[in-house]
C-alpha cells in the first residue's frame, strides 16, 4: 500500500516525473498490442514491429524501456524479446488482464482530466463534467472504451472479492444484496463460495443486461435476481447482508449519507452492511494507494473522494448505522461492517 521514495529531494522529484514517462511507455506498449503479439513466443524487434505495424527503430527503444521495467526479457545474442510475467498480465486474453485498465487510464479523457488537475484544485470543478458531461456519459458514447472500463472494473473486483472472502464469513447469511454491483463480479464469487446463499444484484438498467449474461456464465444465475434501479432511490428490502463495494467514494458526504440511509431503511433487524473502500491513513507520512486514488477522484468527479477511517465511520453514524468492525484487505481496500 505504501512505497519507498528516494531520500534526496531532487531524486524524489525525478522519480515522480519518471512515473509519468513510464506509464506513457506502458500505454504505448498496450495500445500497440505488443504483449498479444508476443504471446506465441519470442520475436525479434523487426518481427514484432511488423506485427504491430510500428516503426522498427522506435519500437526497439520502447522494447528497451519495457525490458528495464521487467515487462519483457531481451536476449541480446539472439536479438529477441519474450514476455516476462509482468508482460503476460498485459495480454488481452490473460486472466484479470491489466490491459483494459491501461487503455482506460491512458485515453484522451483521462489525460485531459489529470492534465487539468491544477484548474480543478483552483475551482473544485472536474474538467470531465465541463468537457464531456459525466464520466459514464462519456463511456456510453464510446462503446469500445466502455467495454474496456467494464473489463478493468471486473479485474479489480476479482481482487476485492478474494480479499473479502478472506476476511468475512457469509455462512450465517441467506441473502446478500450487491448494491451498485456492476455485472456482479464480487457477488458471483461470494455465491460460488457459499452454495446455499442467494443474491440480488442492483444496478442501473444500462448495466443489468450485461449482469444477467455474466451471472449466467459464472453458473450462479439460478441463485441471483437482477434488479434494475438506483440506490439513490430504493434497494431491495430485508436481506441479511448489503454489500457496497467502491460506492461511497464516488459521492460527496451528503449524497453518501443518503445512500446509507436508503440501505438502512431496507435493512431488517438482523441485517448487516458491508462496505469496501480504501481508507486514508490519519497522517500522510508515506505514499499510499488512497492518496493516489483521491487525486484521481478529484480529477474525474470533483466531489468524489477517499476518506480517513474516522470520516468514513462518521458517515455511517450520521446515517444511523453502527460500525462494528473494520478489516484491511490484502488487496488494498478496507472492509467496514455496520448494523442498525
Amino acid at each position: 500500500m505504501s512505497d519507498p521514495l528516494p531520500a534526496q529531494p531532487h531524486a524524489r522529484i525525478w522519480e515522480l516525473i519518471r512515473g509519468w514517462w513510464r506509464f506513457s511507455a506502458l500505454h504505448a506498449w498496450v495500445a500497440l498490442g505488443c504483449s498479444d503479439h508476443l504471446a506465441g513466443g519470442p520475436l525479434t524487434v523487426a518481427e514484432l514491429a511488423a506485427r504491430c505495424g510500428a516503426h522498427r527503430p522506435s519500437l526497439a527503444r520502447l522494447v528497451r524501456a519495457m525490458a528495464a521495467l521487467g515487462v519483457v526479457a531481451f536476449d541480446p545474442e539472439r536479438g529477441t524479446c519474450a514476455l516476462a510475467a509482468t508482460g503476460e498480465a498485459l495480454r488481452s486474453d490473460a486472466p484479470d488482464s491489466m490491459a483494459p485498465g491501461i487503455v482506460v487510464l491512458g485515453e484522451e479523457m483521462s489525460w485531459h482530466s489529470m492534465g487539468r488537475l491544477a484548474d480543478t484544485v483552483r475551482t473544485g470543478r472536474s474538467p470531465v463534467a465541463e468537457r464531456y458531461g459525466s464520466l459514464y456519459e462519456y463511456y456510453a458514447a464510446h462503446p469500445d472504451l466502455e467495454r474496456a472500463f467494464a473489463a478493468y472494473m471486473t479485474a479489480r473486483s476479482h481482487e476485492f472479492a478474494r480479499g473479502l472472502l478472506a476476511v468475512h464469513d457469509f455462512g450465517d447469511a441467506r441473502t446478500v444484496v450487491d448494491v451498485g454491483g456492476g455485472v456482479g463480479t464480487i457477488l458471483a464469487e461470494v455465491l460460488a463460495g457459499y452454495p446455499r446463499l442467494r443474491g440480488v444484484l442492483l444496478d442501473l438498467p444500462s448495466v443489468t443486461r450485461a449482469a444477467a449474461t455474466y451471472l449466467e456464465a459464472q453458473g450462479v444465475a439460478d441463485r441471483c435476481e437482477v434488479v434494475a434501479g438506483s440506490f439513490l432511490e430504493e434497494v431491495p428490502a430485508k436481506a441479511d447482508v448489503y454489500l457496497l463495494a467502491s460506492i461511497l467514494h464516488n459521492w460527496p458526504d451528503g449524497t453518501a449519507i443518503e445512500i446509507l440511509r436508503t440501505v438502512r431503511d431496507a435493512m431488517g433487524a438482523g441485517s448487516r452492511v458491508l462496505l469496501l473502500d480504501v481508507l486514508l491513513p490519519d497522517v500522510p507520512e508515506r505514499p499510499h494507494l488512497g492518496y493516489d486514488m483521491d487525486v484521481r477522484m478529484l480529477a474525474m468527479f470533483g466531489d468524489g473522494h477517499e476518506r480517513t477511517r474516522d470520516a468514513y465511520l462518521g458517515l455511517l453514524e450520521r446515517a444511523d448505522l453502527r460500525p462494528v468492525r473494520t478489516a484491511e484487505l490484502p488487496t488494498g481496500p478496507t472492509l467496514v461492517e455496520a448494523v442498525r
